[in-house]
Parts: structure tokens; sequence; C-alpha cells
């Protein structure tokens, strides 16, 4: 579903790194920073997904191959990054899984690792990539994608809720480290987005999530636009906490659709 442009915003002269870009939140994110005039880094394992958004916006976009949750490939992707435009001023941590889901007495350890480690401590290898340069000169931002689950415990979704709490508090550790040195940090949680994810959740049939029907989901765009509103000024009474876009005072925040009293 497309989305025009709710936000005036104006990000001629910065550079975005967005994790997960090659499909749902990621690339829609991508192409919304873009459409306000950053530079943006697309990162995901799949180079010919992102390398095909890449190619669809031409200008100011670099495909870059990154699995988050291996340092090594974070460093070098923030370090071409930084060749191909300068610096990284936006931090998106949207790069995530869920599967496979399965109840903790099911589930396999290296599995379960493995979800935590994209999720959680993917998150902090691209804070720590990009913290230092981000210090140096003094401002910077980055946007977790957060989730409802943080705070909610779901049958089957250990590995997620856990890890998702695991950001909520990163982001707030990161503000309180760092809002100092002129950084903000802030998270995002969407609720239900129309991605793949809802296909593997579907599939499942673990919990009232898997009974939701399509049409209750949100679109990327959605997504992509309060990611947008973060990085103006209004957004920063948000900082170290998260923005959701589950409850009426989220959307109107960004501009979105109300959600309808039933």
């Amino acid at each position: 579903m497309a989305l025009q442009p709710l936000n005036p915003i104006n990000l001629s002269g910065k550079t975005a790194l967005v994790t997960g870009a090659s499909r749902g939140i990621g690339a829609a994110t991508a192409r919304r920073l873009h459409l306000a005039g950053a530079n943006v880094v697309l990162a995901a394992r799949t180079q010919w997904e992102i390398q095909n958004i890449a190619d669809e916006l031409e200008v100011r976009a670099l495909a870059v191959n990154c699995d988050v949750s291996q340092w090594r490939s974070v460093s070098q992707a923030c370090e071409l990054a930084t060749e191909q435009f300068g610096a990284i001023d936006i931090l998106v941590n949207n790069a995530g899984i869920i599967e496979p889901i399965a109840r903790i007495d099911e589930a396999e350890p290296d599995t379960w690792d493995h979800a935590v480690k994209v999720n959680l401590t993917g998150v902090f290898h691209c804070v720590r990539a990009v913290l230092p340069a981000m210090k140096r000169s003094g401002s910077g931002l980055i946007i977790n994608i957060s989730s409802g689950a943080a705070t909610r415990p779901l049958e089957g979704w250990s590995h997620y809720c856990a890890s998702k709490a695991g950001v909520l508090a990163l982001t707030q550790c990161i503000h309180h480290e760092e809002a100092s040195n002129g950084l903000r940090c802030v998270g995002l949680s969407p609720g239900s987005v129309a991605t793949d994810i809802q296909k593997v959740i579907k599939a499942s049939g673990l919990n009232p999530m898997s009974e939701r029907d399509w049409s209750e989901h949100i679109p990327p765009a959605w997504a992509a636009e309060a990611v947008a509103w973060l990085t103006t000024e209004k957004a920063r009474r948000f900082d170290g906490s998260d923005l959701s876009l589950t409850n009426n005072a989220g959307r109107d925040a960004v501009g979105l659709p109300r959600i309808n009293a039933a």
C-alpha cells in the first residue's frame, strides 16, 4: 500500500543506514528517507534484493551486504558507508527475525540463540559501530524498531519477546549514556505490520496474533513514515523510550489514520 508523505521532512546532506532493508519495514523506510533527501545505505544479507532497491532509487543509495549477527560484517558495512558518504548520521536498526516460533519446551537452543543474536546482539553491533564517529561529531540519531512483545509475553515467542525486551532496555541505556553527548536514541513500536513475518506467525497457529486477518496489519509505509517523523525535533519527547503506533496518541503525532473504536 503506497502512502504519500505526510510530513515535510528534509534530510538533505544526511546519511541513513537501514538494516533489514531488503523488504518490509526496512525497504519502505529506505525509500521514505531517500525521498526526504537522505543518502541511504541499504544493509541486508540478500545482496540482490537490496541492490534492486538501490538501482530503483538511482542516486544517493548504496547496497551493502551485512549480517548484523556478525560484528565483522557490521563493522565492514559501516566502513563502506562512511567511505561512500562521509558519515552515518541516522541508524535504523530494523533487522529482525521471529522464526522459528515454538514453545520453550520445544525450542531448539541453537535457533533460539540465533534469533537473540540477530534481534538483540545485532542492534548492539550496529550501535557500537556508529557510536564513536557520532560522538566525535556531537550528533546522531539511532532508531531501534521495537515491539509490543517487549512487554507482553506470548506463547511461542520467548525468543522474540526476550530479545525485544532487551532492545527496549538498550534504547534506554543508550539514551542514558549518550544524550549528554548530543546523540538521540528512540524506539518505534509499530504494532503488527503487513510483512512476511505475519505469514510465519499465521502458520504457527500459536497465540492470538496468529488469528489476525491480513487486513488488521498496517502497511510498512506507515511504519516508515513514523521513522521519518522521528528524525524531527517534534519527536524529541520520545527520546529514550518507544513511540507506539498501536494507540491514537502515537498515530496522531505522526499524522497516521486513527484506530477506530469498536
